[in-house]
């Protein structure tokens, strides 16, 4: 399979936990197959069969990896989202098939490690798995995971948190719809299901952003604009997407509708501009398939230039509706630091970017190398790449459409040799065809970024059969409140680490 820079599968139709309630949000749990735990099994297995739903005390011995309560109850291992080790708490427990529910009532004896959040916050805690965690409790937690899962390649350094951990977000998406009594609602999808559970902010999201998506909301009746519904294939409004440059202040607004025709636009701008003047520039993005994408492929400017211009690490990045830019810039600012720390730079050095998206870490590592070479499979985002090099005065560096491995290949059988790789894949990491080429193009050092420590571990250890050493590993907090935790790997070619 071609590799390419896939993170725009950010723009998927994700489903994220959320309930309409502060008891309802605090008590969804999680499903659980119905297994046996390692403990004593005390329960009467027929009347186990028959019981449908109960109200249990238990106790937390534990936490998953997403950070869900581990507990045990009638020699089951259940988990329960929000409890913490060590708490005692009332749960409520239903069968359905051969799998368990959990949601958590109320907390009996509170972790010293629980965080002291106000009822607003159990509402704005959308997709926010670990919010009940005291900051303390999420860094330990992080850190364990990463411990866990890089034991085999060595100890990991501290993780590097963030100071003010929320409200990082620099892009809000939200999807609309009507509910049950044809009322207009936004929010986001419930987990693994398309049924959209209302919010109006979260802790994470940029609470400008979030402003302007219930501003467009409460415009859309008196603008006779109806939300798409997707069993009928009727309506207009599919999602709202907005873009914000942290330290710009430039801010984009995408409309993603299901058709081009979009009656009254003018005045609607002009509404929305005088509600919201910050507004930098306006799109409409034309969504008309049966897709999970959430943006399509047809776009119109209704307002602005059409992007947004930010800063990361000292350059200017032009950022469209469609760009992989990260998240939180001011973790990405700390990851990338180290990132090109690893890399060992001297100012003579041919890097090769793969996956490189928009150029932003190419760029920024260009400060310091002879040469940089970017490879992309996704055309847009290799004309994004070349217009960032122009905008910033970059000349040595140079971007090409294409797939990274079989590039590399193609290096390695003309001779030529890269000294450094920076990777920075999608979730699911990289496959072994492109782990197979860069291992043939032979670069002296290799500097893993990951949004997924679980594929990395996997991807490390290939790349240390294969003649590579892990010589350092950086966790850092991109996502404070989730479950979420990315990593930055050095690996040296062993025989130049036998030179050292």
């Amino acid at each position: 399979m071609p590799m390419t820079k896939k993170k725009n599968s950010e723009y998927r139709k994700k489903g994220k936990k959320h309930n309409k309630s502060e008891k309802q949000y605090v008590a969804r749990g999680s499903r659980t197959e119905g297994g046996k735990s390692k403990g004593k099994h005390t329960a009467n297995n027929a009347r186990q069969r028959s019981q449908k739903n109960a109200t249990a005390e238990v106790t937390c011995s534990g936490l998953t990896n997403d950070g869900k309560g581990i507990v045990q109850w009638k020699g089951k291992q259940l988990e329960v989202a929000h409890l913490m080790p060590g708490e005692t708490a009332e749960v409520n427990i239903s069968k359905k098939g051969r799998f368990f529910d959990t949601e958590l009532k109320r907390v009996i004896k509170p972790s010293e490690d629980r965080a002291n959040l106000s009822r607003s916050s159990y509402y704005e805690g959308v997709g926010c798995h670990i919010q009940h965690m005291n900051e303390h409790a999420q860094k330990r937690f992080k850190q364990k995971i990463i411990d866990e899962l890089m034991k085999p390649f060595g100890k990991p350094e501290p993780i590097i948190t963030m100071e003010l951990p929320f409200y990082y977000r620099n892009k809000n998406v939200m999807t609309f719809g009507l509910n049950k009594k044809r009322q207009i609602i936004c929010g986001l999808y419930a987990e693994n299901t398309h049924q959209i559970i209302p919010m109006e902010r979260s802790i994470i999201h940029d609470q400008k952003a979030d402003e302007i998506i219930q501003t467009i909301k409460g415009m859309m009746k008196s603008f006779k604009m109806q939300p798409y519904n997707e069993d009928t294939g009727q309506g207009f409004l599919r999602h709202v997407l907005v873009r914000v440059g942290k330290k710009s202040g430039e801010i984009m607004v995408v409309l993603v509708a299901a058709s081009p025709m979009f009656k009254g636009s003018n005045n609607f701008v002009k509404a929305l501009r005088k509600e919201h003047p910050e507004i930098t520039t306006i799109l409409l993005n034309v969504n008309n398939r049966d897709t999970s994408m959430v943006l399509g492929k047809q776009e119109k400017v209704l307002f602005g230039k059409g992007t947004i211009t930010d800063t990361l690490c000292g350059l200017k990045f032009d950022i469209s509706a469609k760009s992989f830019y990260q998240i939180n810039p001011v973790q990405t600012e700390k990851l990338y630091a180290k990132a090109i720390d690893m890399a060992e730079l001297t100012g003579k050095e041919t890097v090769v970017d793969a996956y490189c998206g928009i150029g932003t870490i190419g760029l920024i590592a260009s400060k310091k190398a002879g040469k940089v070479i970017g490879v992309e499979l996704n055309n847009d985002a290799v004309r994004d790449a070349i217009h960032n090099s122009k905008r910033n005065g970059v000349k040595n560096a140079r971007f090409y459409q294409g797939d990274a491995g079989e590039f590399m290949v193609k290096m390695a059988a003309r001779g030529e040799k890269a000294d450094v790789v920076i990777m920075d894949p999608p979730r699911s990491g990289s496959d072994e065809a492109f782990l197979s080429s860069m291992v043939k193009l032979q670069p002296k050092r290799v500097v893993y970024v990951s949004c997924n420590p679980v594929t990395q571990a996997r991807d490390l250890k290939y790349l240390e059969k294969n003649g590579y050493a892990v010589e350092g590993i950086q966790p850092v907090d991109m996502f404070p409140q989730t479950a979420h935790v990315e990593a930055v790997a050095k690996l040296v070619l062993k025989e130049e680490a036998g030179n050292r």
